[in-house]
């Protein structure tokens, strides 16, 4: 039953979300069909002759001719058997294709970039308020504040600025070379990875020092609680100490915040990635603002609604195995 009760919010918030995500781009008295065409007919140089025709052509296609009510259950009925139509600013492609084709860059990124700063961050923040931890810490500090102030897409410039215009290390940006075709071989791979490193260690950069902050602060907190005193009064060792009293119990609020953060990887990709002009779903997304694309703008937030509610209610269904305390609420 309270699994049931859990996949029933889930839906619902889905359902929220993507009605609002329906209508806030139609909002705007903007009309992409007519945009894109008249860009078209613009840069082929052709008249404008026939523009009504063309515009009136393409938004029967898109079933924008149709009353709002019916273009919202046209929009649901696509959500929910995952075919989200074509794309208006990349006619003829389908919003789906242009999804999936930029995930792997975002998710592959994020992922390595984010769980690099958590596993890193966490441990570091515990042991900067940690007793007996090494003396050199306290210079880490000052360092991981300034780091956790810094936004994604200025560590990002001053990157670019450093390793790859004054030593020219690195590319500027962008996944692969120019004249490269995307295929499965070592000389491809490794072309990625090097363009993949600065926006990479801006992420990492800037996660860490908001990891080790955040977990410093829950570290503070439980080490004046009574089983932190008992421990110590038991006689157990200064490690197990640290790890099974003090950090066990503090990193239960970290791990919400990781999934959290792991199901927001395109709103904090956005920024890197126009930045880096990384072709992943935060560059997918931020061109479809730019173009007003209704259905590509559904089809990245729709995943992105979509990965932060399953993950919200995976959290709340494991959240008991990683907090006893939760288990022991739950009975009482």
């Amino acid at each position: 039953m309270r699994v049931l009760r859990r996949v029933l919010l889930m839906v619902l918030i889905i359902w929220i979300a993507a009605s609002i995500n329906f209508l806030m781009p139609r909002l705007s008295d903007r009309n992409p069909v007519e945009e894109v065409i008249a860009a078209s007919m613009g840069e082929s140089g052709g008249t404008m002759e026939g523009f009504e025709e063309a515009v009136a052509d393409f938004e029967r296609r898109f079933g924008m001719d149709q009353p709002i009510w019916k273009q919202y259950f046209n929009s649901v009925y696509d959500a929910l058997t995952f075919d989200l139509g074509m794309s208006i600013s990349y006619f003829p492609e389908r919003v789906s294709t242009l999804v999936l084709q930029a995930a792997p860059w975002t998710l592959g990124i994020m992922l390595i970039t984010t769980l690099l700063a958590f596993v890193s961050g966490t441990p570091l923040g515990a042991l900067t308020v940690w007793p007996r931890a090494p003396r050199w810490l306290n210079i880490v500090v000052p360092v991981v504040m300034i780091l956790a102030a810094i936004p994604f897409y200025l560590i990002g410039l001053i990157l670019i600025y450093v390793f790859a215009s004054r030593l020219r290390w690195l590319p500027t940006g962008k996944g692969y070379s120019a004249g490269m075709l995307p295929e499965w071989s070592w000389d491809f791979v490794q072309n990625v990875l090097i363009h993949a490193l600065l926006p990479a260690l801006s992420i990492f950069l800037a996660s860490i020092g908001i990891w080790a902050l955040s977990m410093r602060g829950m570290m503070v907190t439980v080490q004046g609680e009574d089983y932190m005193v008992f421990a110590k009064a038991k006689g157990l060792t200064n490690s197990r100490r640290f790890w099974r009293y003090g950090v066990r119990n503090a990193i239960a609020p970290q791990i919400t915040a990781l999934v959290l953060t792991l199901a927001n990887v395109v709103t904090g990709a956005v920024l890197v990635e126009r930045v880096f002009a990384y072709p992943g779903l935060g560059n997918l997304l931020y061109q479809a603002i730019l173009l007003n694309d209704y259905y590509l703008i559904f089809g990245c937030v729709y995943m992105l609604v979509l990965t932060v509610g399953v993950s919200l209610m995976l959290l709340d269904l494991v959240y008991p195995l990683i907090d006893p305390r939760i288990r022991s609420e739950a009975r009482g």
